[in-house]
């Protein structure tokens, strides 16, 4: 999906992931990420949020909940992140990375009430009553009033499966006045999700449905006297967006694929965000004609498309442009397809939108590529769990 972008805004990030595979320093099924680029991303992102009066919470799923470029993003000026479900919360906050916002996409269990409401995130989301009673009954018990926005759905709203949840519109007011009458919560924002989609047919990012209710929810807040503080429409979050947002009032968003430059807008490399990620595994075998590589960093809605493939030798600098084939939904990703005959052992280059925190992927931070000299910060698991620290110079 991001090939032609790769090549035209980092190719130096290219040069820089093969070289470690051809070192034998990073193993296939690595995700290689530019901590520069990832950082000048940030300050991008910062700098366009502030001329907007906007918030940014870090999203970090993307990236695989890594810590280490979570601190350093925040070293930037951002106050701390998102966590979307809490397993999430539970990586960041071990590492004590700052929680701004918990339970968007997914509630936080019982059990974890107390932990997550001491370590004192900015606000948490709830969509169901239960849940806000549990934050306000534990809130209470240790002495705190814990802030926390609703997230409110309409039937022309789009939700990914898996993902369904959210207070009905219709039944807003009910709703808010039972909220009201919990003591240890107050009711402060609104979010919904996905606020923006990019629209292949026009090639932009567009408003959604989810927009219009985040919108028409405060509205009716509005009207009944709730005082909303914050208005959180995550989503394509990226410098060409953030414009748009601020135009409908939104007071906080959340960056993710936006740090790595792997946004749909920027498949022609055209974004202020550079691509700042790529993909690196090897062929493993020939079957029916087809090339197939190590598998485990697949991800189905990462639209990739072609490979670049590398010999195995530091002396060859051949590259061949290889289709990537889809796999089957019923499939595990145990190897990708590829189009046509590549040598067993060559290697193979892809970027793609992708989610680490779903895969078995490795994935290795490296400094100074922008300045050719590559330095392998540390190899992490998908989770952000430190596997080994190395250099390479």
């Amino acid at each position: 999906m991001f090939v032609d972008a790769l090549k035209k805004q980092n190719p130096q990030l290219i040069e820089a992931a093969v070289a470690l595979w051809r070192q034998g320093t990073i193993l296939p099924d690595t995700y290689v990420i530019d901590v520069d680029q990832v950082l000048d991303n940030g300050r991008k992102l910062l700098k366009t949020a502030h001329d907007y009066g906007i918030e940014l919470y870090l999203m970090t799923k993307q990236i695989g909940r890594n810590p280490t470029l979570a601190q350093r993003l925040i070293e930037l000026g951002y106050r701390g992140v998102v966590a979307v479900d809490f397993r999430e919360a539970e990586v960041l906050s071990e590492h004590q990375i700052p929680l701004c916002h918990v339970g968007h996409l997914v509630q936080t269990p019982d059990a974890l009430v107390e932990k997550t409401l001491r370590l004192r995130p900015e606000v948490m989301t709830v969509f169901s009553l239960e849940k806000a009673r549990q934050i306000s009954k534990v809130a209470q018990s240790i002495g705190v009033i814990q802030p926390v926005m609703i997230k409110v759905i309409a039937d022309s709203d789009q939700l990914y499966p898996g993902q369904e949840a959210g207070f009905i519109l219709d039944d807003l007011e009910n709703i808010v006045q039972q909220i009201q009458m919990m003591p240890g919560i107050k009711l402060t924002g609104l979010t919904h999700f996905p606020c923006l989609l990019w629209n292949d047919q026009q090639q932009k990012t567009l408003p959604t449905p989810n927009l219009q209710t985040l919108l028409a929810t405060y509205n009716r807040l509005t009207d009944m006297g709730v005082g909303i503080k914050q208005l959180n429409a995550p989503s394509a979050t990226s410098c060409s967006t953030l414009p748009l947002l601020a135009e409908y009032g939104v007071t906080h968003t959340e960056p993710g694929h936006a740090l790595t430059g792997t946004i749909p807008a920027n498949q022609h490399g055209t974004e202020p965000e550079r691509i700042a990620m790529v993909y690196i595994t090897e062929v493993s075998h020939q079957f029916s004609g087809l090339s197939y590589c190590f598998g485990g960093g697949y991800y189905r809605r990462g639209h990739a498309s072609k490979g670049l493939v590398f010999s195995s030798s530091v002396s060859s600098s051949n590259v061949q442009i290889a289709p990537v084939l889809p796999l089957d939904d019923s499939s595990i990703d145990y190897h990708i397809p590829l189009k046509g005959h590549y040598p067993v052992g060559s290697g193979v280059v892809m970027c793609f939108r992708t989610q680490i925190f779903v895969t078995r992927s490795d994935v290795a931070l490296v400094s100074g590529i922008q300045t050719g000299r590559p330095v392998l910060d540390g190899i992490y698991t998908s989770q952000g769990m430190l596997k080994q620290e190395a250099f390479y110079g």
